[in-house]
């Protein structure tokens, strides 16, 4: 018997911003707390702290990292840029250097822990395990 976890909506939003999130979302997954300061203080430039700081905060909200950093609501951008006392404005020159934007992925991944969907499937079958399904 196959097992949907997501309904077709669910499926097509995911790894993307459907829409603004709500101030409670932006206070949520957006507002920078713990280690964040730190990782986002090791960046030159205002341009680059406050694209990092997005990236961060994106791939909580997402689940995924973005293939354009600048693709997230202005909202989100500008609520970030307050945190930081940065200009908004400063995350389009943020964009200009993809591999800027690569090593803040790695950068991120490795300092909280992210991996890659094909590393975890592939420990999950070595393993043997199998996710539990509820069948309620």
């Amino acid at each position: 018997m196959p097992v949907v976890f997501l309904t077709d909506a669910q499926a097509g939003a995911y790894g993307r911003f459907a829409g603004v999130p709500s101030r409670l979302r932006l206070e949520r997954f957006f507002f920078l707390d713990g280690d964040d300061p730190g990782l986002v203080g090791r960046r030159r430039g205002d341009h680059n702290r406050l694209g990092f700081a997005v990236q961060l905060a994106t791939v909580r909200f997402v689940g995924a990292f973005l293939a354009d950093p600048a693709d997230v609501p202005g909202d989100v951008v500008e609520y970030i840029a307050g945190q930081l006392d940065v200009a908004a404005a400063s995350m389009a020159t943020y964009t200009q250097r993809e591999k800027t934007r690569l090593e803040h992925q790695w950068e991120i991944a490795r300092e909280v822990g992210y991996r890659s969907f094909v590393d975890a499937e592939a420990e999950l079958a070595v393993s043997g395990r199998r996710p539990r399904v509820d069948s309620r």
